[in-house]
């Protein structure tokens, strides 16, 4: 009878690949119409213009142009607020 299972048989030593997540192009940066902005979880920052937000959550560029990051104030169903980060595209500048 052995000692030990056999090797395969072992459920230890699997991890998950990373999902590399986060900001992709920062502010000020130049963007083409399709090209990632943000990979996030949830909704921490919300598209503005020419942003739109992917099945995933994914941010993407809708317009060629400069990326610009805001805060805003968002009011909530219940009345309540908070604040929202909130990314634009600011088409037309310094044509790429």
């Amino acid at each position: 009878m052995a000692t030990t299972k056999a090797t395969g048989a072992s459920k230890l030593g699997r991890d998950s690949l990373p999902k590399y997540l986060g900001v992709k192009k920062y502010d000020g940066e130049k963007v083409k119409p399709g090209q990632i902005i943000i990979r996030q979880r949830g909704t921490k920052f919300l598209p503005g213009k020419n942003v739109k937000r992917g099945k995933d959550d994914t941010l993407y560029a809708m317009a060629s142009g400069l990326v610009k990051f805001s805060i805003k104030r968002k009011i909530l169903f219940n009345n309540s607020q908070r604040l929202a980060k909130v990314v634009n595209v600011i088409a037309g500048e310094n044509k790429l």
